[in-house]
């Protein structure tokens, strides 16, 4: 089991408000360490000559510098993470290396996926390069509770009107998240969606046809449009 590794993070916004909610999203992330937060880039630089830290949440659009030309003033920049409501700049954005793209409003899913994902190379860089590592847990909203799911015991989710049921070997988890944000939260090197309302586990799959997929003895229907994905598989 990968340990979990606490990431130093900054965040820069000259917007109060929306730094609020990145407080409280990076609160709800148990690796996501928010050390300090800036309104004024130019205390951000100021910081960033004497910390390194491992993430930057970056706004784009500040008054006298942007976030990309400031992302170019930072001789050897950490993993960036844009925060913005324009989405012109993405291109440019993924051409800085930037881990990811977020488009405000986002939502805590979209703000995990970015910090998972940030997770992942900072153990990558820090593994001297290794052969890729994946995913190996989430963490899911189960009523007031952030549970940790450990991804090698989910056989598959399920959709259930506002509602997804993430059906482990010994339980069973409900969250109100949508399938999409699902597909969002779970790699797709591990999971695949097989119908509107199913998503699998591929390491659980022991035998399939065009109309059908087998979890052992549970069978789960495959859905029109979607045998494209079982070919690929």
């Amino acid at each position: 089991m990968i340990s979990q590794v606490m990431l130093h993070t900054i965040a820069i916004d000259d917007e109060p408000i929306a730094l609020e909610v990145i407080k409280s999203l990076s609160a709800k992330v148990p690796f996501i360490e928010l050390r300090a937060c800036f309104t004024n880039a130019f205390e951000a630089l100021d910081y960033l000559q004497k910390e390194k830290p491992d993430i930057i949440l970056l706004d784009i659009k500040m008054p006298d510098i942007s976030g990309i030309d400031l992302l170019k003033a930072v001789s050897h920049p950490p993993m960036i993470i844009f925060t913005t409501a324009y989405s012109e700049h993405a291109v440019e954005g993924f051409e800085l290396n930037a881990v990811d793209y977020l488009l405000k409003p986002f939502s805590l899913v979209r703000f995990l996926k970015a910090a998972t994902r940030a997770q992942e190379l900072f153990r990558l860089k820090n593994a001297g390069g290794e052969r890729e590592q994946q995913v190996e847990f989430v963490f899911i909203k189960d009523g007031y509770e952030q549970v940790r799911v450990d991804l090698k015991d989910l056989l598959y989710v399920q959709s259930a009107g506002n509602y997804l049921h993430f059906v482990l070997a010994s339980q069973k988890l409900l969250a109100r998240l949508t399938m999409n944000e699902a597909e969002e939260l779970l790699p797709s090197s591990k999971f695949i969606r097989i119908h509107r309302s199913y998503m699998v586990a591929k390491s659980r799959i022991t035998r399939l046809d065009k109309n059908t997929v087998w979890l052992n003895d549970t069978s789960i229907p495959v859905g029109a449009g979607y045998s494209e994905n079982l070919e690929k598989l």
